[in-house]
C-alpha cells in the first residue's frame, strides 16, 4: 500500500463520501484527513485509492469503519477539570434561573463529556429540569454513548479528573462495574438524548442555554469554523453560553463581536444579543 495520498486522490475520495453518503469532510484540515485515511487504508489492507473508492461504494459497513477513523473520537470524563470548576461556579448559577435548561454537546464522541455534564448538574440540583442533547457524526460513537459504557481501564484517570473538578460524591456511586467496563447509571443517562448531527451540513434544531463543542474546531479549516460558529450563534438563547476547547477561539471570526468573554483560559463565551 502506498504511504502517499495526493491532493487529487484526496479530493476524489472526499467527493465519493459527499456524493454517495452526504458526509462532507472538505472543510476539515487537509493534513489531518489525509493522515487518518492513510491509517485506515493500512489497517484495512487497502492497496490504493481505486480500491478504497470501490469498497466505499460496494461494501456494506466499510463506510462506517472509515468514518470511525476520520472523525475525532478522543474524549474522557471531566476533561480539563478546571473547566468544569468554572462551569460550576460561573455558568450553572446563571442557568439555574431558567425553568428548563437545554444544553448541546456538539461532537460528543463516545459521550463521556455529556455524562460528566449530567453529573455536574446532578450535584448542582439542576439535572431534573435539564435536557442534554449530545450529537456526533459517527453512528458507532453514538451507539456506545447511548449504552453509557466506559472501559474500566480509563476509570482511574476519570476518577482523578472528577476529584480535581471538585466532585462532591464518591465517583463509583455513579456507575456499576461489569467485566472490563463500567456502565453509568440510567438515572443520569435518561436526561441525555444522543443523536446524529453533521455540523457541516445540518442546521439548528433547538434553542440552548449552553453549547459545548470542545476540541473539534482544531480539525476544521477557518471557513468551516466560521460556518459552525454561525450555527451555534443561531442556536443560543439570548445570553446563552458557548464553550470551546482550550486551543480554540472565536476571536478570528466576524461573529465574535456578538459574544463576551466569560473565561479566556477555558474559552467560555456568553452571547450578548437579546
Amino acid at each position: 500500500m502506498s504511504n502517499e495520498l495526493s491532493n487529487h486522490d484526496l479530493s476524489g475520495v472526499l467527493h465519493v463520501l459527499k456524493l454517495q453518503y452526504g458526509f462532507d469532510f472538505t472543510g476539515y484540515m487537509q493534513a489531518s484527513v489525509k493522515r487518518r485515511i492513510l491509517y485506515f487504508m493500512g489497517h484495512e489492507g487497502v492497496p490504493g485509492v481505486f480500491d478504497l473508492k470501490h469498497r466505499l461504494v460496494n461494501e456494506a459497513g466499510f463506510l462506517n469503519r472509515m468514518v470511525q477513523y476520520i472523525t475525532v473520537n478522543v474524549t474522557e470524563m471531566f476533561r480539563d477539570p478546571s473547566f468544569f470548576k468554572i462551569l460550576k461556579t460561573q455558568v450553572l448559577p446563571k442557568l439555574a434561573a431558567y425553568p428548563i435548561i437545554k444544553i448541546w454537546h456538539a461532537g460528543c464522541a463516545t459521550g463521556e463529556e455529556a455524562l460528566s455534564m449530567a453529573i455536574l448538574l446532578h450535584e448542582a440540583g439542576l439535572l431534573n429540569r435539564t435536557r442534554i442533547y449530545a450529537t456526533d457524526l459517527n453512528p458507532a460513537n453514538l451507539e456506545r454513548a447511548r449504552a453509557g459504557i466506559v472501559p474500566v481501564s480509563a476509570m482511574k484517570h476519570n476518577t482523578h479528573n472528577y476529584i480535581q473538578s471538585g466532585g462532591q460524591a464518591d465517583f463509583c456511586d455513579y456507575y456499576t462495574a461489569k467485566y472490563d467496563s463500567v456502565i453509568f447509571k440510567k438515572e443520569l443517562r435518561k436526561h441525555i438524548t444522543f443523536s446524529q448531527h453533521n455540523l457541516v451540513t445540518d442546521g439548528s434544531f433547538n434553542e440552548f442555554q449552553l453549547i459545548c463543542c470542545r476540541n473539534v474546531f482544531i480539525y476544521f479549516k477557518r471557513e468551516l469554523q466560521a460556518q459552525v460558529l454561525r450555527l451555534f450563534e443561531e442556536s443560543l438563547s439570548p445570553h446563552g453560553y458557548l464553550a470551546l476547547g482550550t486551543k480554540e477561539s472565536i476571536h478570528a471570526a466576524e461573529i465574535s463581536r456578538q459574544f463576551d468573554t466569560v473565561n479566556l483560559q477555558h474559552k467560555i463565551y456568553r452571547h450578548n444579543q437579546s
